[in-house]
């Protein structure tokens, strides 16, 4: 037994093969991983756009009687906006209310609730986007009609009114105008000194007269 693990044990390691690299070879880097499939998830407006636009949808199906986006006019945008008056939280008082007009009213009254003007103004403007993405035409587009932003400019005037919070319209800033840089010294005999005569002469006046701006 001991000779045989001696003898095991005396016997040298196998010789390498001249062709065998003793090094490995570096391995190559791993392919990139696929593009992600998942889309990015939408904003926040995107996503309330989509539950208005379906809202409105569930709303034309319920319609008696039924009707169809391209049956759709002005005139049931404006009825879906009233409807929606139920759903709201915004204190409308009535004209003869104690508290018409009042901004901060000391106690509650039996006015209702409804959408304020600001929600229904932007949900106005999502369903217009909607409606187009969606394969509408922008000259058929019943949430930019005339009789809508006549309806929205309503609501907007009478819960100023009864709710004495004016809406001021955001102005745009105009560009500053740039100024005019200085007359060049001495340019008596230029353009402007040339118009200046001319008008001098029309006038029949002198020439100081002429020189000056009108």
């Amino acid at each position: 037994m001991s000779t045989s693990a001696a003898s095991t044990s005396s016997q040298p390691p196998p010789p390498q093969s001249a062709a065998e690299d003793p090094d490995p070879p570096p391995q190559p880097p791993p392919p990139p991983p696929p593009p992600s499939t998942s889309s990015p998830s939408p904003s926040r407006y995107e996503s309330q756009k989509r539950r208005d636009w379906n809202t409105f949808l569930q709303y034309l199906k319920n319609h008696k009687p039924p009707l169809t986006l391209a049956r759709c006019s002005g005139a049931h945008v404006i009825e879906f906006l009233k409807y929606l008056d139920q759903f709201g939280k915004t204190k409308v008082h009535n004209q003869g209310c104690n508290y018409f007009g009042h901004p901060n009213p000391p106690a509650p009254c039996a006015c209702p609730l409804k959408q304020a003007w600001g929600s229904l103004d932007a949900l106005i403007g999502r369903l217009r986007a909607a409606y187009e993405e969606n394969g509408g035409r922008p000259e058929s587009n019943p949430f930019g009609a005339r009789a809508v932003r006549i309806y929205l400019r309503e609501v907007r005037e009478g819960q100023a009114k009864a709710r004495g919070i004016p809406y001021e319209k955001k102005k745009r800033k105009r560009p500053p105008v740039p100024a005019a840089p200085p007359p060049a010294e001495g340019g008596g005999d230029g353009a402007s000194g040339s118009g200046a005569a001319v008008a001098g002469e029309g006038s029949g006046s002198g020439g100081g007269g002429g020189a000056g701006p009108s």
